[in-house]
């Protein structure tokens, strides 16, 4: 049975329910199965040996969500090619791309989790009440072992910019 998690996180101050684990700084990643587009999917595996920066947001079209994409976008550059940054949402393929292209977003990955949601419920950000996924980061080094975590507990809110770029460039 996947484990649920009540009263850590909310939306508008309403308290929502995640599901699954919890993951730590020190813990191995999980695996996942995310589209790239409606016909490729890809794996941790496919960034093996990078710096990972994993920027989760529960949909694109919103303001905050599109906020974050565009922030870790521009950081992207000053990153170095030893680092990738993914931005997984459970908007579709589609509808990423079509985002990416109106925003000039080219430097971060989108990756969709709309069919399983496998991605959610590995990483413990799955929404059960709305079937998205909380914002969250995780940076992963190149061995995909977790190096910083950050879970909102107000879904609205923006993430710690500074500290997941700091967490990034301290494994450079």
């Amino acid at each position: 049975m996947t484990q649920e998690r009540n009263g850590v996180a909310a939306f508008k101050g309403n308290p929502i329910t995640l599901v699954g684990p919890a993951l730590q700084v020190g813990d191995q990643a999980p695996d996942f199965q995310l589209n790239k587009n409606l016909l490729e999917v890809v794996s941790l595996k496919d960034y093996a040996g990078k710096i990972k920066l994993i920027s989760v947001v529960p949909s694109i079209d919103t303001g905050v969500c599109d906020a974050q994409t565009r922030r870790f976008n521009e950081e992207a550059s000053s990153l170095g090619e030893n680092v990738v940054i993914l931005t997984i949402s459970v908007d579709t393929p589609f509808a990423q791309a079509r985002w990416c292209g109106a925003a000039g977003v080219d430097r971060v990955v989108l990756l969709s989790d709309f069919k399983a949601h496998s991605f959610g419920e590995a990483y413990g950000v799955y929404i059960k009440e709305f079937g998205l996924d909380m914002r969250s980061i995780f940076v992963l080094d190149s061995n995909d072992k977790v190096q910083y975590v950050e879970y909102l507990s107000e879904m609205t809110e923006h993430p710690n910019y500074e500290q997941a770029i700091a967490a990034v460039k301290a494994l450079l």
